[in-house]
């Protein structure tokens, strides 16, 4: 798999495999009065395509949220790999059966008492149009090798790698390290 995805197919690969062991997400939506909010939420066991799946309450604060703006960022964060990836996109409700049973989960009802079948039930979809991400593959000690070897010959410490795709297109663009 190439460092710096060069294709929508490649950039969609990418943020899949660095997601795909990242259970829960800081989903962030506007609220009423443009601010943001943000609150941990499990991503479904789907593969990733480019869309993103959730499942919440009718009645929660994020369904009315969304419901006046669709633009949301979901945040991941694995520190023991070094992957942390910003998805941004948009969002769309959903009550399509047949998803909810492909995505359902027996943990699920803890929250819908009732199944499958709870009339609680909601989809987020998020259609993701672009993603930032920052990996550092080599281990804590390299890690620490190459900071001290900054701090001593002073230079810039260039850790891993770190871009910015866009999913809605077929173009990539390389992001510079992060600070």
């Amino acid at each position: 798999m190439s460092d710096r995805p060069s294709s929508r197919a490649e950039a969609i690969d990418r943020v899949r495999e660095l997601i795909k062991d990242i259970q829960f997400a800081m989903f962030t939506t506007i609220t009423e009065d443009g601010q943001l909010h943000s609150r941990p939420m499990a991503t479904q066991q789907s593969d990733f395509d480019g869309d993103l799946w959730f499942l919440t309450s009718r009645g929660s604060h994020k369904i009315h949220e969304l419901q006046q703006h669709q633009n949301v960022n979901v945040a991941y964060s694995d520190p023991d790999k070094d992957n942390y990836v910003s998805v941004a996109g948009r969002a769309e409700l959903l009550r399509d059966r047949k998803k909810i049973e492909e995505l359902w989960n027996p943990m699920h009802k803890a929250w819908f008492p009732q199944g499958k079948d709870d009339p609680d039930i909601e989809l987020i979809r998020v259609h993701v149009e672009s993603a930032e991400y920052w990996h550092a593959p080599e281990g804590r000690m390299v890690q620490v090798i190459g900071f001290a070897k900054a701090a001593l010959t002073g230079q810039r410490y260039e850790p891993g790698e770190n871009a910015a795709v866009d999913l809605r297109e077929s173009s990539t663009q390389k992001k510079e390290p992060a600070a």
